[in-house]
């Protein structure tokens, strides 16, 4: 089956169209994805009006350059699917929207996707990746440990109580006046910054659960911040080790703590899985590398270009739906705030509104 994918949920306007087999297997037939990074370099993070407005002026181009690229008819689509939230709800409209319409004209099924499951499911689509297994998400919006035991089945095991990792990661950079996006800035200046120089916190350290909490972490920086000012190159190098050192070092506790549940709950993973844009940071997949060695399993991560949003996500998950007869009426509805887990619930202290609730 051919399935064209849309993504506008934060600002990078996608579209990809993918090939599944009937054995399972899939194939990129085209993945195109504009990055909005330079319209919001200047406000030091995502504007979600500037966001959606890029969204209507690119996306007919993107899809357009999509099916060429697969060298594909509209009438030889399966189905369209296209990113129904969480997200920037103006965003999600618009591609939400273009998806009915296409649909429409061309009286093929629509697929309304949850974008963590696309996250979820990606690695299926890059490796013959079996049920269950476990999943790292980890993203400006989102921090999450989740079982995927099938499609439509997930369970999540953890989830942040406040910042989300790479919101943390970005604030840390704007604090300490980096560029945006601040994830890579703050990467790139830990690596030539001693890591010991400044004895950060590690959150949730020891707990039972496998929750994460980044709050305190990205406070006791700007404290510190505070205190050297002015900061130099070096005291910028350290602070960024130092709390880099800090997330990894929280990040194996609280991964080790949720294969444990799920060793518990499911039996051994078949792999532990890592998504969203904070598994493109090196130092993190080395982390996550000796997690998986510990837990003996093994640790698949799919492309940087494919762990960032993108359409071909969107369409795999939308195909991976279609192959169980799951598609959509036309009145589907955009969501800001959609669970994975339907049945998962706030934890104590909750605070963050763009994890997923």
């Amino acid at each position: 089956m051919l399935v064209l994918g849309i993504e506008t949920t934060c600002d990078e306007t996608a579209a990809a169209v993918v090939e599944r087999q009937r054995d399972g297997s899939g194939k990129i037939l085209s993945n195109i994805v504009r990055s909005q990074t330079s319209e919001h370099a200047r406000f030091g993070g995502v504007v979600p009006e500037i966001a959606a407005r890029a969204h209507v002026d690119l996306l007919d181009g993107i899809v357009g350059q999509a099916m060429k690229d697969a060298n594909v008819a509209f009438a030889q689509l399966s189905a369209v699917a296209a990113a129904a939230g969480p997200g920037l709800i103006g965003g999600v409209i618009v591609g939400l929207t273009t998806a009915k319409a296409i649909a429409m004209v061309h009286d093929t099924p629509l697929i309304a996707v949850n974008h963590l499951e696309a996250h979820a499911l990606t690695p299926r689509l890059t490796c013959a990746l079996a049920f269950p297994y476990c999943l790292f998400l980890a993203s400006g919006g989102h921090t999450q440990i989740v079982a995927v035991v099938g499609v439509g089945q997930y369970v999540r095991l953890g989830t942040t109580v406040d910042d989300a990792m790479g919101e943390a990661f970005d604030k840390v950079a704007k604090m300490l006046s980096l560029p945006y996006p601040g994830g890579p800035e703050v990467e790139r200046a830990a690596v030539s910054g001693d890591a010991r120089r400044f004895a950060f916190p590690r959150p949730m350290l020891g707990r039972p659960d496998a929750n994460f909490s980044l709050s305190g972490l990205k406070t006791a920086v700007r404290n510190e911040a505070s205190r050297l000012m002015p900061l130099e190159p070096e005291d910028v190098s350290d602070l960024c080790a130092s709390f880099q050192a800090a997330v990894l070092e929280s990040t194996a506790d609280r991964l080790s703590v949720g294969l444990r549940l799920f060793h518990e709950r499911f039996g051994p993973p078949r792999a532990l899985v890592a998504a969203g844009g904070v598994a493109a940071n090196h130092a993190i997949r080395g982390a996550l590398q000796d997690v998986a060695a510990k837990a003996q399993t093994t640790l698949i991560i799919p492309p940087p270009a494919l762990c960032t949003d993108n359409g071909a996500m969107i369409a795999w998950a939308g195909a991976e739906r279609m192959a169980l007869g799951l598609t959509d009426a036309l009145d589907a509805p955009p969501r800001a705030r959609w669970r994975l887990d339907a049945n998962a619930t706030a934890p104590a202290g909750f605070a963050n509104t763009r994890a997923g609730f």
